[in-house]
């Protein structure tokens, strides 16, 4: 299995273009819960080109029924990414606010026991605090948006350094 490097050009990009609209290459679930982390996976997979199609803990989407718990839920995006075992598709690390880097995602818990929202990192400043980095994100549609200016009680960096493929 080799490693590859991100194109965080090509997720923000994405980003960008999709933050105030709907790909129609994939559901909206914006009623169905939320749209967050479909967002972020369409981001993902725009900067890596690939999924992992094994059934339970894989990260794919098909169709609005055929897709894993991972490319649509805040937890399961987040286990699948920092999995230990190498696996085809994105890697993430759980990482400090100072490591982000364009590309990258957050995740926030807004009660400070659940993370229900993840937000994609589309610029950073340094130095890199709350205040200068801002985010794309479906579910209260936004794209440069301050992560300042969300009212979050616990949150988790996760930086995507490359992604696995045979």
């Amino acid at each position: 299995m080799t490693f590859y490097p991100y194109d965080r050009e090509a997720a923000v990009a994405y980003a960008h273009r999709w933050a105030f609209a709907r790909n129609p290459r994939f559901y909206d679930y914006e009623l169905l819960g939320g749209d967050c982390t479909n967002f972020a996976s369409q981001c993902i997979y725009a900067g890596t080109g690939i999924m992992n199609f094994l059934p339970i803990f894989g990260w794919y989407y098909i169709d609005a029924n055929e897709k894993s718990p991972s490319w649509t839920g805040v937890p399961y995006l987040f286990d699948f990414l920092t999995r230990s075992e190498k696996s085809v598709g994105p890697v993430g690390e759980d990482v400090q606010i100072t490591q982000l880097e364009p590309g990258d995602i957050l995740q926030l818990s807004f009660d400070g026991i659940q993370y229900k929202h993840t937000p994609v990192v589309v610029a950073v400043r340094a130095p890199i605090t709350p205040a200068t980095v801002w985010v794309a994100a479906h579910s209260d549609d936004a794209d440069y948006r301050p992560l300042n200016t969300y009212q979050y009680r616990s949150i988790r960096y996760i930086h995507i350094p490359g992604f696995y493929n045979t």
